[in-house]
């Protein structure tokens, strides 16, 4: 109801005040979206078929999985929801480490509207709700396609007692398409493979909205982390005639306030050991002169990031920045140190001041990378309590010491974040949106990990593989 807001002491469960700025009419039309409400549906759409006649290709011994060449153990609790533990990729008959520990650390929604009823709008999902709380009850043949394997989540409810929600994670496998290929114009011959990942997935509902997050491993050695929102729109009422500077109109007196998403990834990293070191990697022109004669060159540059203060950076993409999280003491064949990349996905920042609330309870939100050395107690970058300080708490103060992050255990804290400016599209339920980032490997391997991948044979008079032997 537009105007209206009751403030409500939880503690002591009673109604504090009433505003109200006004009385607003309700929009005129239904925002109904559900397949009853619908006149038709669309009648050309033909069955697409996921099969896997032999059964998934990954083992599942409890928490553990094994798929292709990756190893790695799920776990889960009610503040993060999925947790990823001991991440491997089995080379040269070992499982090296790359991995301790990847969850989700924290995720803060702040809206952009400063009128009444709006600006309080800036929910801490995993530190004041627990996005491992709001998770689904997965189901399949909706939110996931193939050969399915279900894990549970156990957690516990406002008084303590235990309770299972049922098909919490889902793991499966898809097809990515190509994985690589060259056609040798010489001979006439094409070598090409197709790629397959493994899913790890779950799916929570914070109040409208709907965030699906996606762990995905590849054959090449890559590690992806997707989010997908989705859901409904905080929207407001407008009189007729009125516009809203803060938003955008999505229907007849009905707008939504612009907004934005943050989510902070914490990825207590393990490349080969412990003693890891992160390097920013910027690429620059080489200016004209004798080492450029023909305006072409450019070199990329890898500088050391050794202490907390330094570790403090942002994505530049005219410089085409990255990290390199690295284990100095571990070469590869050429003599170079192994790595990972961090590869940033969609990258924005706050456009509040830094006086607003969430800002001083967010600070993490000022930079888009931190680096810490590993302290069991630091696993929420808003600290552990968002919703009881008033600023200050979590990566902000930890770094304070500034505390040298070089070849040690380190844990590298990534905020990554999708700029929601709405649009009509996005009514009366919101098309998936997609963010995130992946982690590459650098020189930890010695050649391309997917050499070995086998030649997908034809399965259809229509496959592209006449032969099955490119």
């Amino acid at each position: 109801i537009e105007g209206l807001s009751a403030i409500v002491d939880l503690n002591a469960q009673r109604v504090m005040k009433i505003e109200d700025t006004g009385a607003v009419p309700i929009p005129p039309e239904s925002g109904n979206y559900a397949a009853r409400y619908l006149a038709e549906v669309r009648q050309d759409l033909k069955p697409i078929e996921i099969t896997q006649p032999d059964g998934p290709s990954f083992v599942v011994n409890g928490h553990h999985v094994r798929w292709q060449k990756w190893d790695f153990r799920i776990g889960w609790t009610p503040r993060e929801g999925l947790v990823l533990h001991t991440v491997g990729y089995e080379d040269g008959g070992r499982v090296r480490q790359i991995l301790y520990r990847a969850s989700l650390s924290e995720m803060v929604v702040p809206y952009g509207d400063p009128s009444s009823g709006h600006y309080r709008k800036n929910a801490f999902d995993v530190g004041e709700f627990g996005v491992g709380i709001l998770a689904n009850s997965l189901t399949l043949g909706c939110d996931c396609l193939g050969e399915i394997r279900y894990f549970d989540a156990v957690m516990a409810d406002a008084w303590g007692v235990p309770y299972t929600l049922q098909n919490a994670i889902c793991l499966h496998e898809e097809d990515f398409g190509i994985l690589w290929k060259h056609t040798d114009w010489r001979t006439g011959e094409a070598e090409v493979r197709r790629s397959r990942r493994l899913v790890v997935s779950f799916i929570t509902t914070v109040g409208n909205y709907e965030y699906g997050f996606f762990w995905y491993f590849y054959q090449d050695g890559g590690i992806q982390l997707e989010v997908k929102l989705t859901g409904i729109l905080a929207t407001g009422a407008l009189r007729p005639g009125e516009t809203s500077p803060y938003g955008a109109m999505i229907a007849p007196q009905l707008y939504a306030p612009s907004h934005q998403h943050f989510f902070n990834v914490r990825l207590d990293m393990s490349v080969e050991g412990d003693a890891n070191t992160v390097y920013e990697v910027n690429t620059k022109a080489v200016p004209p002169g004798p080492e450029n004669p023909h305006g072409n060159a450019f070199r990329h540059h890898s500088t050391p990031l050794r202490t907390e203060s330094e570790a403090q950076r942002l994505v530049d993409p005219s410089s085409a920045r990255y990290w390199k999280i690295a284990n100095p003491a571990v070469k590869n064949r050429l003599g170079e140190s192994v790595a990972y990349k961090l590869v940033p996905g969609e990258a924005v920042l706050p456009f509040a001041q830094p006086t607003a609330s969430f800002m001083e309870r967010a600070g993490f939100l000022t930079k888009h990378l931190w680096v810490t050395p590993f302290h069991p107690d630091e696993l929420y970058a808003s600290g552990n309590y968002p919703n009881q300080h008033r600023g200050g708490d979590g990566l902000p103060r930890w770094t304070m010491g500034n505390r040298s992050v070089e070849d040690t255990d380190l844990v590298v804290w990534y905020t990554f974040g999708h700029h929601h400016i709405p649009r009509p599209e996005d009514w009366p339920v919101m098309p998936c949106a997609y963010t995130g980032f992946h982690l590459k490997p650098v020189g930890f391997f010695d050649r391309n990990p997917g050499l070995d991948v086998p030649v997908s044979p034809p399965h259809t008079a229509g496959d592209c593989c006449p032969s099955g032997d490119q």
